[in-house]
């Protein structure tokens, strides 16, 4: 993939359609890939990698959408800091979840590539992120 955004947007992609092979399309061929997904552990490998992601896409295609996307980016290394939200059917009626997610990516020979995702319960962000005036070191 030519960018980190090009990888980041194949990855969502996947999971809307709930396509585990393409999402594991973007992972680096790195045995040091983790993920964390909200209130789980922390998996490292590709294998686990793969089994983490197929049990959440289980139930199918997930209905979700990614905001709020901050970035810092180097000539090898990325890192994306974005709001998921995540929508959901239950026996409720329909479910709106936010996620915390940390993106890491690295440019490999292949390209972009994902090397850690890490995803946590956030809340809705309708108030703006708290950021730290520039310039301000302590």
């Amino acid at each position: 993939m030519a960018t980190a955004d090009d990888t980041e947007a194949t990855f969502y992609e996947a999971l809307q359609q709930g396509d585990l092979e393409r999402l594991m399309t973007v992972w680096a061929d790195d045995d040091e890939i983790a993920c964390v997904h909200p209130g789980g552990p922390r998996v490292v490998g590709p294998v686990a990698v793969r089994a983490a992601f197929e049990a959440v896409l289980v139930q199918g295609p997930i209905d979700i959408t990614v905001h709020h996307v901050r970035r810092l980016e180097q000539a090898h290394m990325a890192v994306h800091h974005v709001t998921e939200v995540v929508r959901a059917e239950t026996p409720e009626g329909l479910q709106t979840a936010y996620v915390m997610a940390t993106n890491v990516y690295v440019r490999t020979e292949l390209g972009w590539r994902m090397v850690a995702h890490h995803a946590s319960p956030g809340l809705p962000q309708a108030l703006p992120d708290i950021v730290e005036p520039r310039g301000v070191l302590h």
